[in-house]
């Protein structure tokens, strides 16, 4: 059984639109060494209520929500209110990853506070728009995973926090079941028409899919 983690997506509004808190991880140490990622970390036995049966669905969901909202203050000294939380998507690695951890990512207002990052978890951070943070990856000034860089990609073009926020529960929680292909160099999710083949195909009409073989790089989704 895969473990869980949380992710946590804090937004404010700026004047060009609603900015995301990015923390750069360490580069000589821990998971996602020089990257630029949204606070989150592993569920601990800790998030689960005491005397609860941490294998049902309802009690993971609980205590991934309590994760997200520790594992936040920890890495940056803020404080979200589990209620505020809006689930975004769930992101589980591909079957080959050593490591099968499957991460809930949430997206939240900023609450008011001074950011006070755990050194040992994140050396830097900063507010930045979802478009211009893509733009920086694209030119490789700023290191993303797939699943930040689509979930940046998703943020795109909401007007405020709020819109963001109302999009995304709208949506409702997406599953991200990843499969690589052309030698890790292409993603692909479901209802992809290549998705679980050995070779895509030219012809697939049903896309949902990330290029990571070259920058900038290039996420096609039918519908959106």
């Amino acid at each position: 059984m895969a473990a869980l983690a949380a992710t946590v997506v804090l937004l404010r509004d700026a004047a060009d639109g609603p900015e995301a808190l990015l923390l750069e991880r360490p580069s000589d140490r821990g998971s996602f060494r020089g990257a630029w990622v949204f606070p989150g970390g592993a569920v601990d036995a800790g998030d689960f209520d005491a005397g609860s049966d941490d294998g049902t669905a309802a009690a993971a969901a609980s205590a991934v929500r309590r994760a997200a909202v520790r594992e936040t203050v920890e890495e940056t000294g803020l404080v979200v209110d589990p209620g505020a939380l809006v689930a975004l998507s769930r992101w589980h690695p591909p079957p080959e990853a050593q490591k099968q951890l499957v991460t809930s990512f949430f997206a939240a207002p900023a609450p008011d506070g001074i950011i006070g990052l755990n050194e040992v978890e994140a050396v830097a951070s900063r507010w930045i728009a979802p478009s211009a943070a893509l733009a920086a990856h694209g030119t490789g000034a700023l290191l993303l995973f797939p699943p930040t860089w689509v979930t940046l990609h998703g943020l795109q073009g909401a007007a405020s926090v709020d819109d963001a926020l109302v999009r995304a529960g709208s949506a409702g929680p997406v599953e991200f079941r990843t499969r690589f292909t052309r030698g890790a160099t292409l993603a692909l999710w479901e209802p992809d028409e290549d998705y679980g083949a050995a070779e895509p195909t030219d012809t697939a009409t049903t896309l949902h899919r990330l290029d990571i073989a070259a920058l900038p790089w290039t996420y096609e989704r039918t519908g959106g």
